[in-house]
């Protein structure tokens, strides 16, 4: 029995796939991938990711300006986002957020072009694919006065506590585990995952990175989805068949397609 599931957020478009592309996604398919969801992280990954989703009828972009990348945002990188997020495979802005544990750009400025984007998809109407490391303090003060529950969208690469957990949840955001949550050291988080709601939960790979047990040391791909939804299953108790359909549901309905 083939299960079919959605990776809620990869980086196809990066250089890491130029020799093989088409094969990633084929073994993708072959897995059980139906959708793929291409994120952007600045203006010509966005760019890239529309190219990739017009191409191919599996995979859907959403487009946005990573916190690594807020220091070279102007107010013509803005416009040139929102005329991107206008493509019929456009499902939402993103990934969009704070990056406090390598500061690549000044907090502030990182807060600044997190709200900008915040207001875009407010103006557009679309979701956000969330990018939270070590801020989770600033993100949701962010996230709760930009009015984000009005938007809905996903938590990506969750990696907190269960407290903030549950403050993601209720402002309308559903929350995206990967390939972390197969390490051996991530017990906490897997803690996290059996006390959260299943119709909130969406499985994701962040290809090229964070490759599940038991490939970490190879570049990530979108097939290994399937590694973290066993690995939900497992720690849930519950069918992986049944967690294949829940999963897609919800990413369907955070990503409203």
């Amino acid at each position: 029995m083939i299960l079919y599931f959605i990776d809620t957020h990869a980086h196809l478009d990066f250089s890491n796939y130029d020799h093989d592309r088409d094969e990633v996604i084929k073994r993708a398919h072959d897995e059980g991938v139906s959708h793929i969801i291409n994120i952007g992280a600045d203006l010509e990954s966005s760019q890239r990711s529309v190219e990739l989703a017009d191409r191919d009828s599996s995979i859907y972009a959403a487009v946005g300006i990573h916190p690594h990348e807020a220091a070279g945002v102007d107010k013509q990188s803005v416009e040139q986002l929102k005329k991107l997020a206008t493509h019929k495979k456009v499902l939402a802005i993103g990934e969009i957020g704070l990056d406090y544990h390598y500061d690549n750009s000044p907090r502030e400025t990182q807060q600044e072009v997190f709200r900008k984007q915040l207001k875009l998809a407010h103006e557009l109407s679309l979701p956000v694919v969330i990018h939270n490391r070590e801020a989770d303090r600033d993100c949701l003060a962010i996230l709760k006065d930009e009015g984000v529950e009005q938007l809905g969208g996903i938590m990506h690469c969750f990696n907190s506590s269960l407290d903030f957990a549950w403050q993601i949840l209720d402002l309308n955001l559903y929350i995206a585990f990967g390939g972390v949550i197969t390490f051996k050291n991530a017990g906490d988080l897997r803690d996290v995952v059996k006390s959260l709601p299943v119709d909130k939960i969406v499985i994701e790979t962040d290809s090229p990175y964070l490759t599940p047990h038991p490939c970490r040391g190879k570049r990530n791909e979108p097939a290994y989805v399937k590694l973290v939804l066993e690995k939900i299953a497992e720690i849930k108790d519950i069918p992986a068949a049944e967690l294949a359909r829940i999963t897609s549901d919800n990413a369907k309905k955070a990503y409203r397609f």
